[in-house]
């Protein structure tokens, strides 16, 4: 068995990675900054002497570096750069340091790095122009992985969004969600007028799968399916699944500043890897998260 190392993996992608790996038998380990159990390490990751007694224990053939702060909207921007640039490049740098160079990393990045483009499709041939600190953070751990593609086996993932079960209340489908669920009247929302992707996170986790499996390193992909979906439409289908209709209402306080109105991924390089991967309609993955 392959032996898998996911850092971050009790985050709603972790988990769900972590058991869909599992299931198709990998040997899973992982790391939390919470706690530590069954083949999971407690680890900060930095804290690069964390990072060492992990990878020194687990000797992994592969790596998908998750950890991070995901949150677009978290309340410090320091924590961005301190965990998605640092604790990045200690987890490379320990790589190196223990001679685990011909092992296969992932490190996800963020679709959040293009920023307002213009542009209906978005490939990975674009320069990044990142709006808030999140995105800004993310390509600069892209910028700094670069350097060491000449000594480690690096595919950098810019994922589009994906939701799903267990996915965070403060997460915008979830929240979606929790009302419906509550069967509430009203749902207030920031900016209406955006479209997403919206993917379902079963479909990035066999993406992932596969990109473990190809022989592609030292490159930038996206992780996406070109399926916009606009946010009142998302609203709409829920109106039909919950059987009424909710109100909504603007709230100026949800309103983010540079919101990016679309984010749709070009996926002729990521299938030019690993195939064509479909995937299950999402009104469909909203019945499920309604219903779990």
């Amino acid at each position: 068995m392959k032996k898998v190392l996911i850092t971050g993996i009790d985050s709603f992608s972790g988990v769900h990675l972590s058991s869909y790996l599992e299931s198709r038998g990998y040997d899973v380990y992982g790391t939390s900054i919470f706690e530590s159990g069954y083949k999971k390490y407690q680890c900060d990751i930095t804290k690069k002497s964390d990072i060492l007694i992990v990878l020194n224990e687990v000797r992994p053939d592969f790596l998908i570096h998750l950890s991070a702060i995901s949150f677009a909207a978290h309340g410090s921007s320091e924590d961005f750069y301190k965990v998605n640039t640092i604790g990045t490049t200690n987890i490379l740098d320990s790589l190196i340091e223990l001679e685990l160079n011909s092992i296969k990393i992932i490190l996800a990045s963020s679709a959040t790095i293009y920023g307002n483009q213009g542009l209906e499709i978005l490939d990975e041939s674009l320069c990044p122009q990142p709006t808030n600190h999140y995105g800004a953070s993310k390509y600069a751990m892209e910028c700094l992985a670069k350097s060491y593609f000449e000594k480690l086996n690096i595919l950098i993932t810019r994922p589009f969004n994906y939701t799903g079960i267990k996915q965070a209340e403060h997460f915008l489908i979830p929240k979606i969600i929790k009302h419906f669920k509550e069967k509430r009247d009203v749902i207030e929302l920031g900016n209406l007028d955006v479209s997403r992707e919206f993917n379902d996170v079963g479909f990035v986790c066999e993406i992932y799968k596969k990109l473990l499996d190809c022989d592609k390193n030292g490159e930038v992909v996206n992780i996406c399916s070109n399926r916009g979906i606009k946010l009142l439409d998302v609203i709409a289908m829920m109106n039909e699944i919950a059987g009424y209709k909710i109100r909504v209402e603007v709230n100026p306080a949800f309103v983010r500043e540079g919101e990016i109105k679309s984010l749709t991924g070009s996926t002729k390089k990521l299938f030019g890897f690993i195939g064509e991967v479909k995937q299950k309609e999402f009104k469909q993955t909203l019945r499920e998260m309604l219903e779990a």
